[in-house]
């Protein structure tokens, strides 16, 4: 079955599903403690989408394209039952890709438990691998190495792990050679991301991007990299091969090299709002059919209505678009 395709000829593959609006760090880029704190207003229980909602929702949308789905939050891990989830998630006919994002410092304790149930890959956050710099960036104080333990158990039980950097001039561009040392020992693929301007919180300054060249002629110092084609298309990173085979190094250039016109990613949030770009004001809401009583057909009518009608090109339009953001810890990244 051929699913909907946008204005801009972009078909639905990816699914990216918030299971919470909280987190367990601060980090200044997504949740600054200022805004965050402890007055912070989250979202009540009752507002987040059940599993079985999740998982119907899910269902209605693979034939539709889907075939990758991910797992964000927030932090996934604070979500109770995860692997009740995931589990349920992996049974679906048609998930060929199933995968979690997660800061990593409850991995450990989920690791055994999220492979058993079906998870395919994890991608953790780890935005430096100095003690000092990566509890200033975390806003909590949280230690490198319950994230290095998180990966390492990961790994040990069978999980493809990847790893996500978010370097920001002034704050942790002295980090790119040791992260990209560690990862090359580990044999681990490491993404480097620009920094961001999503949501309205972070203070997004473009002085403060390092763009992916620079990224690029510090790694090539040291490496021996090649490129490599896309694996398909709407594919975020752009890749480079360590000659030597142990792993891949991947640059995300949101902001230098807008990427828009090849994504095909749907985002849910936790409360039920489908938003069909990161950079987007305002969700569509899905929580209201899948608990007001319309059936799965009604459901596939309603996203095909919003995916067809779907022509955002945030990153094209950067700097002429001053439109509101949703936070990133709504939405998962």
């Amino acid at each position: 079955m051929e699913g909907p395709v946008d204005q801009l000829g972009r078909g639905l593959r990816d699914l990216r599903i918030s299971l919470t609006d909280r987190c367990n760090f601060r980090c200044r880029y997504c949740m600054p403690v200022e805004v965050f704190g402890p007055g912070y207003r989250f979202m009540p229980r009752e507002d987040l989408l059940s599993f079985e909602e999740i998982v119907r929702l899910t269902r209605v949308l693979v034939p539709m394209g889907v075939g990758k789905v991910r797992l964000t939050g927030g932090e996934p891990l604070l979500r109770r039952g995860i692997e009740d989830l995931v589990a349920m998630l992996a049974a679906i006919d048609g998930v060929k890709d199933l995968a979690l994002t997660t800061n990593g410092v409850l991995l450990a304790h989920h690791a055994e438990g999220l492979a058993l149930a079906g998870l395919s890959r994890v991608t953790v956050s780890l935005d430096a691998m100095d003690p000092v710099i990566f509890a200033r960036m975390n806003g909590v104080g949280a230690k490198v190495e319950r994230v290095l333990a998180g990966i390492a158990a990961a790994q040990n039980f069978g999980l493809k792990v990847k790893v996500n950097a978010v370097i920001q001039r002034g704050v942790n561009e002295g980090e790119i050679l040791p992260l990209a040392r560690w990862a090359k020992e580990r044999r681990v693929d490491l993404r480097f991301i620009e920094y961001m301007d999503v949501g309205e919180s972070n203070g997004w300054k473009l002085a403060e991007v390092v763009p992916a060249t620079e990224l690029l002629e510090i790694l090539s110092g040291e490496f021996d990299l090649e490129p490599r084609d896309p694996a398909y298309r709407g594919e975020v990173a752009a890749h480079w091969r360590h000659r030597d085979g142990s792993c891949e190094i991947g640059v995300i250039a949101s902001v230098s090299r807008p990427f828009c016109r090849d994504c095909q990613r749907l985002r849910l949030s936790a409360d039920g709002k489908l938003f069909t770009c990161l950079f987007a004001a305002e969700g569509h809401d899905v929580r209201g059919i899948l608990r007001g009583g319309g059936d799965d057909r009604m459901l596939g009518a309603a996203v095909a209505g919003i995916w067809t009608s779907r022509s955002d090109r945030y990153s094209e339009e950067r700097g002429e678009n001053t439109r509101p953001k949703a936070e990133m810890s709504y939405l998962g990244g």
